[in-house]
């Protein structure tokens, strides 16, 4: 739910836009208590984000509580931080976009969010997460240069922990982000080195590299924009993530209409959660929800019914209707 310029998100949800509507069916249809948008566009008075939750509302699941925060994506420089040797283009911003806000998060909540102690790491320098690796030329020097690499960030859109205060479990925290595509770049590997540190901050935040972590409870969400076997990037990453015993991966996928293996994939295609056609990357699982290891499973799934299913009209002839990206789901409750 990005769109080319600022307010125009706004303009169609309030316009009754197709794919902004197919979104919200969905939504009210699997009515996660809580949900993280990615790929949404951010105002200051979250007015798009308030006009969505009532086109959900208005379908018959409410959100009360909203929240976001000024995205790196299309957060101008002054620098050329693709190396392409042009200034103020959208691969120059903070985090690929057109104008600031462009693509950012979203959190909605049917329980109350509180965002007195939301913490917000998107503003963490690359260079400064432990372990980085960053890109560099064919001569040894950093790509595109050092003075980019001293001011770039490593959040290509933002890494939120948000504290949600859900009846009976208590704080729950919600670990959101969404990393860049590993992707549009040259033989320096620039954002595939990105995309897999955006992945590995969480692992390093969990390991108190950046103050006290939670201790129970918590959910790491999110667009890794990254498969463990499958399409372009360093799956090393992710793997590594899935199979940190301090999360369990409880693998949703696709029940009712299970997308067939593109024929150079690996990957069990119930797991996808994105569809991307030819001459793209094909289906992948790239959106991922991780809950703490501390607790129990009751149910998972991704949102990708048979077409001559009643519910398959919601993703249209092309199933493109709400857009490219599947939800993914899952219900918890304490052990």
């Amino acid at each position: 739910m990005s769109r080319p310029g600022p307010g125009l998100l706004l303009r169609d949800i309030v316009d009754g836009d197709e794919q902004a509507h197919a979104a919200a069916e969905i939504v009210a249809h699997i009515a996660p208590d809580i949900l993280l948008l990615t790929e949404f566009d951010y105002d200051q008075g979250l007015a798009a984000l308030s006009a969505f939750a009532e086109l959900t509302g208005s379908l018959g699941q409410p959100y009360p509580h909203r929240f976001a925060l000024m995205p790196n994506s299309g957060m101008a420089t002054e620098l050329d931080l693709d190396g392409d040797g042009r200034r103020f283009q959208a691969r120059d911003a903070q985090g690929y976009g057109h104008f600031s806000g462009d693509g950012g998060l979203a959190l909605l909540s049917v329980h109350p969010i509180d965002t007195e102690a939301v913490q917000d790491f998107s503003d963490l320098l690359w260079q400064h997460l432990p372990g980085a690796e960053m890109p560099v030329m064919e001569d040894g020097t950093p790509f595109p240069s050092v003075m980019a690499q001293a001011l770039r960030r490593l959040s290509s859109t933002g890494h939120w922990v948000v504290p949600v205060e859900v009846p009976r479990a208590g704080t729950v925290t919600v670990m959101a982000f969404g990393a860049s595509p590993p992707v549009f770049d040259g033989a320096e590997d620039s954002n595939g080195m990105r995309n897999a540190d955006e992945i590995r901050f969480w692992q390093r935040f969990l390991d108190g590299a950046f103050g006290p972590p939670p201790e129970a409870r918590f959910v790491l969400m999110g667009n890794a924009n990254l498969d463990p076997i499958d399409g372009d990037g360093r799956h090393e990453a992710i793997v590594g993530l899935l199979s940190d015993p301090r999360l369990q991966d409880p693998e949703p996928r696709a029940t009712g209409w299970p997308p067939s293996n593109d024929p150079d994939q690996r990957g069990d295609p119930a797991l996808d959660t994105a569809d991307w056609e030819s001459p793209g990357p094909g289906n992948l699982r790239v959106s991922y929800v991780l809950p703490s290891s501390d607790w129990q499973v009751l149910g998972t799934g991704v949102f990708w019914p048979n077409p001559l299913e009643p519910m398959g009209r919601l993703l249209g002839d092309d199933g493109m209707a709400a857009g490219p990206h599947r939800i993914v789901w899952v219900d918890l409750d304490l052990p």
